[in-house]
C-alpha cells in the first residue's frame, strides 16, 4: 500500500530521535503525554467541519491479539512467551486458519479475571485463568477490512477500554462517562448520558441496534431515540445522519457463534465483513465530507496485550460500584475515519472509551458526565481540520457469515449468551421491539 512506506519512515524517525521519544514517556503510567502540537484545534467547535459522529463499538479484540502487526505501532505477536498455572511456558502463536477458536473455551475479561492478566502490571497472567486461545494473534493477511484500513487511516496504540472488567461496564462507560456496575448485570440504571447532554441541547443523537439494544438497561428512557441497524444504512443512503450516532450489531447470535461483532467464538471474517459494510454506508453518503467514523471495541476479551493499562480518576458511580483501583482495561483496536483523518497515522497518545465522549462534548459544547470525560484527551486532537480529503478507498471484503461453533456448543451458551439473553428480557419488558 502507498502508505506504508511513509510509516516505514516514520518508524526509523522516531528510532533516530530516541532521546526526544523518552523525553515525551509519562514515566507513571508508562504512556506517551498529548503534545498539543499533534493538532491545533479550531477556536470556534462549530466552525471545525463536522457535523456527525458515528461510533461503531465491536466486542472483545485486544490490539496485540489484532493489530500487533501495525507498522509504527508498540504491538507484539510472535516471540513472547508465558507461564500458564502450572509453570509451563507457552509461545503466542497465529491463530489463523481458526477464525473463531470453537475449541477452546471464552478467555476471562470479568473484573477479577483481568486483574489476573495484569499481575501488578506485568501483564503476564493470560494462562493463569486461560487456555491458549487467550495468547494466540491475527496477522494483517487475516483482517480482510482491518488489514487494510488501519495502516491507511488514524490508529491508536495506546487506546484504552475504559475499565478493567466486561462488556456491560464498558459500554455504560460509553455512553455515560461512568459505570453503576463491574459485571454484566442486567439492573436497570439510572445514570446520565451523552444522550441526555444532546437533548438538553435540542441536538439529535440516534442509537441503531440490531437485536438486542444496549440502552434497554435504561427501561424505555432512550425509546424515543432508538433505531433497527437497518435504518441506519438507509439514514446514511439518505444523508440524514444525526449529529451522534452509535451502531451496535447483533448480540444474540454471539452464542452459536454466528455473530458478526467479533466476540469470540464468532468468525472474525464475518465481523471483518460487517465492519466494511457501516465503513462503506458511512464513506458513501452524502454526509461523508462532515463525519467522524470512530469504530473502537468494548473490551480485550481476555486476549493478551503487553502494555499496562494506567489508572485514571474514579467516578462517584464507578467507586460505589467498587472499584477501588480506577484501572483502565488493556488496549483495543480503535480506528478514526473521516475526511478530517489523517491517513497513514498511528497516534501515540493516551485514550479510551471516554475520549470520544469528550470529542462530541467539544464539539456541541456540552457538560461532561464524570471526571473521567472532563479530563480525557479529546479525539479531535487527532484530526486535521486544515486540509480535509474526500477521497477514501473501495476495500474488496469478501461478505462472511459465521458458521455454527460445532465444538461444544454447551460450553459457548453458558459463556456467552446469558448477559444478551437478560438484557434482552429487560428491553422487551420496557416495551422496545425485540
Amino acid at each position: 500500500m502507498p502508505v506504508l512506506p511513509r510509516r516505514t519512515f516514520l518508524s526509523a524517525a522516531t528510532a533516530a530521535a530516541g532521546g526526544f521519544a523518552l523525553a515525551c514517556v509519562d514515566r507513571t503510567v508508562g504512556v506517551p503525554l498529548l503534545s498539543r502540537a499533534t493538532s491545533s484545534l479550531p477556536l470556534d467547535p462549530s466552525s471545525c467541519g463536522i457535523e456527525h459522529v458515528v461510533v461503531m463499538m465491536m466486542e472483545n479484540r485486544s490490539f496485540d491479539h489484532f493489530l500487533g502487526w501495525l507498522p509504527d505501532a508498540d504491538g507484539r505477536q510472535a516471540g513472547l512467551s508465558y507461564l500458564d498455572s502450572a509453570g509451563v511456558g507457552h509461545p503466542t502463536y497465529a491463530l489463523a486458519p481458526d477464525f473463531q477458536g470453537c475449541g477452546h473455551a471464552d478467555p476471562d475479561h470479568s473484573y477479577e479475571g483481568g486483574r489476573v492478566e495484569y499481575n501488578g502490571g506485568s501483564c503476564d497472567g493470560w494462562l493463569r485463568v486461560n487456555d491458549t486461545f487467550s495468547i494466540g494473534y491475527y496477522r494483517q493477511e487475516d483482517l480482510a477490512f482491518l488489514g487494510r484500513a488501519v495502516p491507511e487511516w488514524t490508529s491508536f496504540d495506546r487506546y484504552f477500554c475504559a475499565i478493567l472488567g466486561p462488556t456491560f461496564p464498558n459500554r455504560i462507560y460509553q455512553h455515560a462517562g461512568q459505570t453503576d456496575r463491574l459485571s454484566n448485570t442486567p439492573a436497570l440504571s439510572t445514570l446520565p448520558t451523552i444522550w441526555d447532554r444532546l437533548a438538553g441541547r435540542g441536538l439529535q443523537g440516534r442509537y441503531y441496534y440490531g437485536d438486542v439494544p444496549f440502552l434497554g438497561l435504561w427501561g424505555a428512557k432512550y425509546l424515543p431515540i432508538s433505531r433497527p441497524l437497518d435504518e441506519f444504512f438507509a439514514d446514511c443512503r439518505a444523508g440524514s445522519l444525526p449529529q451522534v450516532a452509535f451502531v451496535d450489531g447483533p448480540f444474540l447470535s454471539e452464542a452459536t457463534g454466528t455473530g458478526p461483532d467479533d466476540h469470540p467464538f464468532g468468525d472474525i471474517r464475518a465481523g471483518e465483513a460487517f465492519l466494511n459494510r457501516i465503513y462503506a454506508a458511512v464513506t458513501a453518503s452524502p454526509a461523508w465530507e462532515r463525519t467522524v467514523l470512530f469504530i473502537n471495541f468494548d473490551e480485550w476479551g481476555g486476549f493478551f496485550d503487553h502494555v499496562p493499562p494506567p489508572a485514571a480518576a474514579i467516578p462517584d458511580a464507578t467507586r460505589a460500584a467498587g472499584d477501588t483501583d480506577g484501572l483502565r482495561g488493556f488496549r483495543t483496536p480503535a480506528l478514526l475515519i473521516s475526511p478530517f483523518a489523517r491517513r497513514g497515522h498511528t497516534a501515540h497518545a493516551l485514550y479510551d472509551h471516554t475520549s470520544v465522549l469528550r470529542m462530541i462534548e467539544w464539539r456541541w459544547n456540552l457538560e461532561p458526565l464524570s471526571v473521567r470525560d472532563r479530563t480525557a484527551n479529546n479525539l479531535a486532537l487527532e484530526l486535521d481540520f486544515t486540509r480535509p480529503r474526500l477521497e477514501r478507498a473501495v476495500y474488496p471484503v469478501p461478505p462472511v457469515t459465521g458458521a455454527f461453533c460445532p465444538a461444544n456448543p454447551g460450553l459457548i451458551a453458558s459463556a456467552v449468551a446469558p448477559r444478551w439473553e437478560a438484557l434482552h428480557d429487560v428491553a422487551r419488558k420496557s416495551g422496545w421491539s425485540v
